[in-house]
């Protein structure tokens, strides 16, 4: 059973206290406590992120929206007036759908050796080292599960994607628009998403952390804010029925979301 020693250590702290906004705290503290320290099933059949997109279309074929924007598509064609989307620069890349990391590669890949410091097989044909995700990948076989696990991926537009890049979830203040209608804000290194899916994602960083302990996956800033659009958006139908179409083809179940179906 994996441990978050922040959530332990601030339990034992305010264990004893008795004002309002200390007890206050405290259930925050317990509420995180239940989500860190269970340990879930991993996903342990799939190894190829290009796989896992290919499957993904079959997940998403009679419900074709993209997550940041909600446009519709169809293949790796998405329907940019359905949602209002105007294009910042890349028109290319904003003219086909990417499968988005919502927990960034880059936020558990550092805590691989492989992706920190390289491997003695991550050498190129012209003896060049490398290291970062290209190594991590090659090398490690729980990199390439993580980078693969279905429920941490959604279609996204991909000048979105692009722009996205591996910055943390957060608030932003204004509602400055980048991309036309599209609501979704990205200043200072933080992605401010859309209250409708807020929840979603809190959920998905919840169980990439449940089932792959250790990796750093959330910080200890962000488990407040994720516990706040947990509760702020509540699972809908189309998460439930997500869930339990990638548990059928990957293996393994999303217990963070589907104990609220």
């Amino acid at each position: 059973m994996a441990i978050n020693l922040y959530c332990f250590e601030s339990f034992i702290k305010f264990k004893y206290l008795k004002t309002i906004n200390q007890m206050k705290h405290l259930l925050i503290i317990l509420s995180i406590i239940l989500f860190s320290t269970n340990t879930y099933s991993q996903n342990t059949q799939i190894t190829s992120f290009s796989k896992s997109k290919k499957l993904l279309l079959k997940v998403y074929k009679d419900n074709p929206v993209t997550l940041y924007c909600s446009c519709t598509f169809k293949g790796k064609k998405p329907n940019l007036s359905s949602c209002g989307y105007i294009p910042k620069k890349d028109k290319k890349r904003a003219n086909r759908i990417e499968w988005e990391h919502v927990v960034p590669a880059h936020a558990f890949g550092k805590s691989f050796s492989e992706w920190r410091t390289g491997h003695p097989n991550c050498v190129s044909k012209k003896g060049k080292k490398f290291k970062g995700r290209k190594c991590a990948q090659k090398i490690n076989e729980e990199y390439r599960r993580m980078q693969a696990d279905m429920f941490n991926l959604y279609p996204a537009i991909g000048e979105v994607n692009g722009r996205r890049s591996n910055y943390s979830m957060g608030i932003i203040e204004g509602e400055k628009r980048e991309f036309g209608k599209c609501d979704v804000e990205i200043k200072s290194r933080k992605v401010e998403p859309r209250e409708e899916i807020r929840g979603e994602i809190a959920r998905t960083y919840m169980y990439m952390d449940s089932v792959y302990p250790g990796r750093g996956i959330i910080s200890k800033k962000n488990w407040k804010l994720f516990e706040s659009w947990h509760r702020s958006d509540p699972v809908d139908e189309w998460e439930c029925e997500r869930a339990k179409r990638i548990e059928k083809i990957q293996g393994n179940r999303n217990e963070i979301v589907l104990k609220k179906c």
